[in-house]
């Protein structure tokens, strides 16, 4: 393949190209029904999914959705719960069928995460607590998680010729591409953050 800039000559076929077209908050939600912890260690119960869907307008374009959710849980009370959906529209140019699901699954998540978690450890923050620094992630291990989970889940009453939703191609826009992540962390103490 040759690069964007036509240095490999005419009728060359071009590298992939993703656009980053927008950016910006769904959903955010912060309910803090406990009150900050004097000196207790909560658990935190972290889940990630990360969906995308092909843009009305075609072109290519498609809405990439992460959705991060944190629970914060000490002596089985609820301390805080935040929610965030943010999303992104992409447009993806010159790319064979088979790089479009991982660009969406992957590459644009990557792009969104440090957005999205600078605004989970700010809600966190502001509702009292130390800020909710969630470690980077490894999209592409989740995604090949989500891939095995997908290949050896079984099929029953399905034809086996069908392929699942997970590995339908994005860009026929007849399905929407997730995958999911949960876990628990415990929420860090730092002197530099706060209360």
């Amino acid at each position: 393949m040759t690069d964007v800039s036509g240095a490999g000559g005419i009728g060359a076929p071009a590298n992939p190209a993703l656009r980053v077209l927008g950016q910006y908050v769904k959903d955010l939600s912060f309910e803090n029904p406990g009150h900050p912890p004097i000196n207790v260690q909560p658990q935190i119960d972290l889940s990630i999914d990360v969906g995308a869907i092909p843009h009305a307008d075609g072109n290519g374009m498609f809405e990439v959705s992460l959705k991060l959710a944190a629970r914060a849980l000490a002596d089985n009370t609820v301390l805080f719960i935040s929610e965030l959906d943010y999303a992104g529209l992409f447009q993806i140019q010159n790319a064979q069928e088979h790089q479009i699901e991982p660009m969406l699954l992957i590459e644009c998540p990557r792009l969104l995460f440090p957005f999205a978690r600078r605004i989970i450890a700010e809600v966190t923050r502001e509702g009292g607590f130390p800020p909710l620094l969630i470690e980077p992630i490894d999209f592409v291990a989740l995604y090949q998680t989500q891939l095995r989970r997908a290949r050896t889940a079984p099929r029953v009453g399905r034809d086996s010729s069908r392929r699942t939703a997970h590995h339908a191609p994005i860009s026929d826009g007849a399905c929407e591409g997730r995958h999911k992540w949960t876990g628990r962390k415990h929420l860090e103490r730092n002197s530099n953050c706060g209360p």
